[in-house]
């Protein structure tokens, strides 16, 4: 196995501008070497991660990751710039970049390494000497630790001071006096010293290569300076060792810094909680010390194991209302989405069988025939029903969770129901969660005799918080709310002509956005909860379709478009490519994922072009879908079938030509925006092409 780095790896001038220019320089320095196989399929891995999550730190750090079946071996490449790079980072742009990759099935001594270095990238000792070190050689010493940072400061290897140290020990030492023996004092007994403040962490990122160390590193550092005994569990690619249960058992706080869920979190339970994402566990390890420490002072403890482990969901510091709000709404759209994809095709099963008279059908417990088809619609429509009617319920409840943890839920739950029984549908459903959340929030802020805190997660907050919803969404908000969802449905139900067409054309364009993110899922919800009803509307219906058309359009345009010029992709997205024609048929917009993450300056931009042309021309066409999923595989169910095919084509086809065009006109090696194709890109590619590839790993 060759050493991580060696200076062939290193680059104290790197030219490159962006973030994308620099990991492609310093892959291209893996390929040279052979550790990358695909250049442009690792690249894609690397841009997946980054648009999960900057990179940037604090301090000029930037450290681009990700695991990937491209990879030989774990392999580290590290730049210098001179000017700067932008990663993300809050104070500005990053002088250190690092690349980090991993196989997709690296083995935990290697990990191990990367750990160490993401822990090295917090002394500041380390940091300073790879600014001033002079050649690559000193530098990939320093970074794989043959060198320290002293030593590679002063341009001394580890060599000359071993041997230095060598000399020095064959010199005979000099002579000492033997000290002079004297009495020693009766020593007097010191006060016993009170015991540190003790807290447990957890830290983990999607990779679990850099940030999880590094986040662990910092914490530790933070509460040495601060006098607190801290241990860390990073839960890690290399697998994690869990935390004794004695010293869970014996902190007096804990906190998660974390981008991907707690393993075992219930192990926490009963204690002060701070919950953050793990890019803060980098960045301000002493605020979260000292937020835990108060959160104890106060009394705040938890719920015993059994009732759930409520947390604040604390976020980024000067993070805004709206990207907090868009945190608490997802938990809720995520959970809720399943309800509505098996509901939706159930009832859209029973009207294939029986007809759109079968929602008038009687109750399959007084009269259900094996032998019979309409007895068999019936059963399908009326399980769909019962399943959708848990639609409003499960939005509100998650909100809740989102916003409150565990505890939130059975007020969530509560408040949605209540939300169906006034009529007052998705929108009461999302005021309910949202006000279950805070009332939630606000009674755990309440400090409480030691005696009642074993109840309150099983008695006090259920009994209070329901009671205080119930009474809101009754009494207070819940009329309001039933007279804007009425007049949101009406309004609906009157759009015709130019409005309907426009509605059509802005609904593609949020589906298109980002491909499964944030603005598609509000796109999505709006459509399924207009048709989460017994008897939609024929506009609810007009909208579900071109929601739906229009979220096909991406995996299927990137599909046709590597399918007619090959030559612009690489091997790995003509592979993609044919995993998309599934994909996009099957309405799963996320298939176009990996292109945009390649190129999202071209593909981005075509897919919304042909999104709002696909979701105008249906809501033209008249089009109307009953199931909220399905893709071409419900196109039985689907009113005017042939003009909504024809609009689906309509966009892959606009979509297709653009992204084509942009490719073309820009001169563009594939998966770099804004780059310029080499003379000897065309011959490279030829010879990747004919090699043999695996499928890249999703970051």
């Amino acid at each position: 196995m060759s050493e991580m780095i060696t200076a062939d790896l290193v680059d104290l001038d790197l030219s490159a501008d962006t973030k994308e220019a620099a990991a492609r320089a310093l892959a291209e320095r893996m390929a040279a070497l052979g550790r990358v196989t695909d250049l442009e399929g690792f690249l894609a891995d690397v841009a997946a991660r980054e648009a999960q999550m900057p990179t940037g730190l604090d301090g000029g750090i930037g450290i681009p990751h990700c695991r990937s079946a491209h990879v030989t071996e774990p392999t580290l490449a590290f730049g210098r710039s001179a000017a700067g790079i932008d990663f993300g980072a809050a104070d500005g742009p990053a002088d250190l970049v690092f690349l980090i990759a991993a196989p997709a099935g690296a083995d935990d001594a290697h990990l191990t390494i990367l750990s160490a270095l993401a822990r090295q990238l917090m002394n500041a000792e380390f940091t300073a000497a790879l600014r001033s070190v002079a050649d690559t050689a000193t530098a990939a010493a320093l970074i794989r630790g043959d060198v320290t940072p002293q030593q590679a400061a002063s341009g001394q290897a580890a060599s000359t001071e071993a041997e230095a140290d060598s000399a020095s020990q064959t010199t005979e030492p000099p002579a000492t006096a033997e000290p002079t023996p004297e009495s020693t004092p009766e020593p007097t007994p010191e006060p016993t010293p009170e015991p540190p403040f003790r807290i447990v962490a957890v830290t983990s990122c999607p990779t679990g290569i850099a940030h999880t160390y590094m986040a662990a590193e910092s914490l530790e550092n933070a509460g040495r300076e601060a006098g607190v005994e801290l241990v860390v569990e990073t839960q890690g690619s290399a697998g994690f060792t869990r935390l004794d249960p004695a010293l869970i058992a014996a902190a007096d706080g804990v906190i998660f810094a974390h981008d991907v869920p707690v393993r075992d979190k219930d192990r926490f339970a009963g204690k002060p909680t701070v919950d953050v994402g793990v890019k803060a566990g980098i960045n301000r390890p002493a605020e979260l010390i000292a937020e835990v420490r108060q959160k104890a002072a106060r009394g705040e403890t938890t719920a015993p194991a059994a009732a759930g482990t409520p947390v604040e969901r604390a976020g980024e510091p000067g993070e805004g209302y709206g990207t907090k709000l868009r945190k608490w709404l997802m938990p809720g759209v995520s959970y809720m989405v399943p309800f509505v994809a098996a509901g939706g095709l159930l009832i859209a099963i029973g009207f294939a069988l029986g007809g759109y008279e079968v929602n008038k059908a009687p109750s399959v417990m007084d009269h259900f025939v094996w032998t019979q088809t309409d007895s068999w619609a019936a059963l399908m429509f009326q399980i769909g029903g019962v399943a959708f009617a848990f639609l409003v319920p499960v939005l509100a409840g998650y909100i809740a969770y989102g916003i409150a943890d565990r505890p939130g839920l059975v007020p969530g739950f509560v408040g949605g129901s209540i939300a169906l029984t006034i009529n007052a549908g998705f929108l009461g459903g999302l005021a309910a969660g949202l006000i279950s959340g805070a009332v939630v929030t606000a009674i755990q802020r309440v400090r409480i005799p030691q005696a009642l805190r074993g109840i309150m997660p099983v008695v006090v907050i259920p009994l209070i918080s329901s009671a205080v919803v119930g009474f809101l969404m009754f009494v207070v908000i819940g009329k309001p709310i039933a007279g804007a969802q009425k007049g949101m449905t009406d309004w609906l139900s009157g759009l015709s002509g130019a409005n309907a067409v426009l509605l059509g054309a802005l609904l593609g364009l949020m589906m298109c956005f980002d491909l499964g993110g944030p603005v598609n899922k509000v796109a999505y919800t709006f459509a399924t909860a207009g048709i989460a009803v017994s008897d939609p509307s024929d506009s609810a219906m007009k909208i579900m379709a071109a929601v739906m058309a229009a979220g096909m359009v991406p995996p299927l345009a990137m599909a046709l478009a590597t399918t007619v010029r090959g030559r612009l992709f690489t091997e790995t997205e003509r592979e993609n490519g044919k995993a998309a024609w599934v994909l996009g048929a099957s309405f799963i917009s996320e298939g176009a994922i990996p292109f945009a993450a390649a190129d999202p300056l071209r593909v981005i931009p075509s897919a919304m072009v042909g999104g709002a042309l696909t979701g105008a021309l249906s809501m033209a066409f008249g089009a109307t879908l009953r199931a909220p999923h399905g893709g071409v595989f419900v196109v039985p169910l689907i009113g005017n079938p042939f003009l909504y095919l024809i609009a689906v084509a309509a966009g892959v086809c606009a979509s297709t030509a653009l992204v084509v065009a942009l490719k073309t006109l820009r001169g563009s090696t594939p998966g770099a925006p804004g780059g310029k194709r080499d003379e000897g890109e065309d011959e490279g590619a030829a010879r990747a092409a004919s090699a043999d590839r695996e499928q890249p790993v999703a970051a």
